[in-house]
């Protein structure tokens, strides 16, 4: 693989719920779950354009959900190489670890969106989200 996608560092066991982005610039999927049940579940997406009406939204569904920590969707090339959305999505991780103080986790999210579309979602976005958040929480140890 030529790209730089990261396996996921480890994770404290003391973090155990969580909410999953899939960023995108006029439509960001949210998930929620967490490692008792070991499943995430799509959230209402949230359809905000620009950075202060999408931060306004997170900081929402941060306090609804209270996460430990949050997961964020990195996009590759097929070959792991990355592209121009691959920066966005790491912003959006490193803003949110600045603005909320949370654990940020990357997780490779190539094909969610393909998946989440051939599963027959109604809200690909949310659905992807969601499949992240399962891909991420698989991965915790036991």
């Amino acid at each position: 693989m030529s790209g730089d996608a990261a396996p996921v560092p480890a994770v404290p066991a003391n973090l155990q719920s969580f909410l999953a982005f899939d960023f995108g610039a006029k439509r960001t999927g949210v998930a929620s779950g967490s490692r008792f049940l070991g499943q995430a579940t799509p959230q209402r997406t949230i359809r905000a354009e620009g950075q202060d009406a999408r931060f306004a939204e997170v900081a929402a569904r941060i306090r609804e959900w209270s996460p430990d920590a949050l997961v964020v969707g990195v996009p590759f090339h097929p070959d792991g190489a990355p592209h121009e959305n691959t920066a966005r999505a790491r912003r959006f991780a490193r803003q949110l670890r600045g603005r909320f103080g949370l654990p940020v986790f990357e997780v490779d999210e190539r094909y969610s969106t393909t998946e989440a579309l051939s599963a027959g979602a109604r809200d690909a976005d949310a659905a992807s989200a969601a499949i992240i958040l399962d891909q991420f929480l698989r991965s915790l140890p036991e």
